[in-house]
């Protein structure tokens, strides 16, 4: 019963899905109803998982751990998660896809995610991830009226299985090699004479590099961004991005911590893949959903700079990015959920022009963001990446903060070209006025923090280096 109180958190967005899952079947018209509770029970969830935020245990035979690391994260996945449903309902109901199933599925992924960044297992991680990305994969195709959002979510499901199965690989030749799947043991028992075990290392961080789109793995996410209807790309954008870097952290600096000289090339090489690849092939799309995904490619590699450095700090710097990450995301995806004319969502980069003129506070929040995501001080995602470059520069390792230093000015061209548009180009016609409560709060509150991050960048740092020293 001790046990079962410290993952309360879990047990309740379990019982919550549940029912959830048999009101919506017994109500009839109840989409509007089931996504106000479900909100409400995601923020609900936030003050039960902050209960246990001081207390660092190992529960189930050490397979599962409680600590202010995985509290943070469940945190960010949860305001990840109800945000992506409150500023997407007028979104969904235009496209008529209310369907209760799609909070369900949310609540499902959402659990998986928390399993993900607390598990001390393979086992555990395994189940997490297939949870998770089995949500996903049918949110994607949850437009059945599309052809294009059932073929997002054919391609997201084969690959996805691919990258499972790899995965799994290399989770065998991890217990083939040290006869446990606990993380503690996999350290205890880890020799550098020991290649299989290495191989098996290799697999698990290939099939982790998918789940938050690291180049190579990253063919799924631009089809996949595109093609899945939008409130369904923006949370694909936010929580599943927060859970697959907190498995990261805790595979290579639980499991294989003292494994850093192995794993430290091929962490480099898909930090360094992921910023060239999100900065150069983001220039030529006009798709702002290809685009977006790009963008994530990038940004996934300068948190993965972060993990490179094998150090507290480092972790501490990829934490407060992931969390700056996820609020510029908020206040993009909400500002694109915007651009609609007659009820017809416009996706293309050249349908923007002359938003300056027509919608002047529109267009001052996504210029605000546009600048952050390409790091211009003194917004928030300057911060976020002078945390990376920091913790990169202390390790001594100068060729990858150059790297991501002229990756970020390349990127930055194309966010820049959007301001451009907006500002400079042929008047389009008008967009829809902003109805929708959800998309104002989501709005304005996320530019707002992102605008005036810079008063007390400190606080934020704080936490993720209490957060970080659970790996001391």
């Amino acid at each position: 019963m001790i046990e079962l109180q410290n993952i309360f958190p879990e047990i309740f967005l379990t019982l919550s899905l549940l029912i959830l899952l048999v009101a919506g079947v017994f109500l009839k018209n109840s989409f509007s109803l089931i996504k106000k509770i479900t909100i409400i029970l995601l923020l609900i969830c936030i003050p039960l998982v902050y209960v246990n935020y001081d207390n660092q245990i190992l529960i189930f035979n050490n397979n599962y751990s409680i600590n202010n690391f995985s509290n943070l994260l469940k945190i960010i996945i949860l305001i990840s998660s109800a945000f992506s449903l409150i500023f997407t309902g007028q979104y969904l109901k235009r496209l008529k896809i209310e369907k209760f199933e799609y909070m369900i599925l949310i609540l499902c992924s959402t659990l998986g995610m928390f399993v993900m960044v607390s598990t001390n297992n393979l086992i555990g991680l395994y189940l997490g991830i297939e949870l998770q990305s089995l949500s996903l994969y049918v949110l994607s195709s949850i437009d059945r009226n599309s052809l294009k959002s059932s073929e997002s979510g054919v391609k997201y499901f084969v690959l996805g299985a691919l990258s499972s199965g790899l995965f799994l690989y290399g989770c065998s030749l991890i217990y083939g090699f040290t006869g446990s799947t606990n993380y503690l043991i996999i350290n205890e028992n880890f020799t550098v004479e020991n290649i299989g075990l290495i191989f098996g290392l290799v697999f698990v961080i290939v099939g982790l590099a998918f789940k938050v789109s690291a180049v190579p793995f990253h063919m799924w996410t631009p089809d996949v961004y595109e093609g899945s209807p939008t409130a369904v790309t923006a949370f694909f954008a936010l929580a599943p991005k927060v859970a697959g870097m907190g498995a990261f952290i805790q595979i290579l600096f639980v499991a294989f911590g003292g494994a850093f000289a192995e794993w430290k090339t091929i962490i480099i090489f898909i930090s360094v893949a992921s910023m060239i690849l999100g900065s150069v092939a983001a220039i030529g799309q006009t798709n702002i959903k290809r685009l977006m995904a790009y963008s994530s490619i990038g940004h996934m590699g300068y948190g993965l700079a972060g993990l490179a450095t094998g150090s507290l700090s480092g972790i501490s710097a990829t934490l407060s990015y992931i969390f700056i990450y996820v609020v510029m995301n908020i206040a993009a995806f909400t500002s694109i959920l915007f651009f609609s004319r007659d009820k017809k969502y416009c996706e293309d980069i050249r349908d923007l022009g002359g938003l300056s003129k027509n919608h002047p506070v529109v267009a001052v929040c996504f210029c605000i963001i546009l600048f952050s995501l390409a790091g211009i001080p003194p917004l928030a995602g300057f911060f976020a990446k002078f945390y990376i470059f920091k913790s990169v520069i202390e390790s001594e390792m100068y060729i990858l903060a150059v790297i991501g230093l002229l990756s970020s000015v390349i990127s930055a061209f194309y966010y820049l070209r959007i301001i451009k548009i907006m500002y400079f180009d042929t008047e389009q016609e008008k967009f829809d006025d902003i109805s929708g409560l959800g998309m104002k709060f989501s709005l304005f509150s996320s530019s707002f923090l992102i605008l005036f991050y810079f008063i007390n960048p400190s606080f934020l740092v704080n936490i993720t280096e209490i957060a970080s020293k659970v790996f001391n």
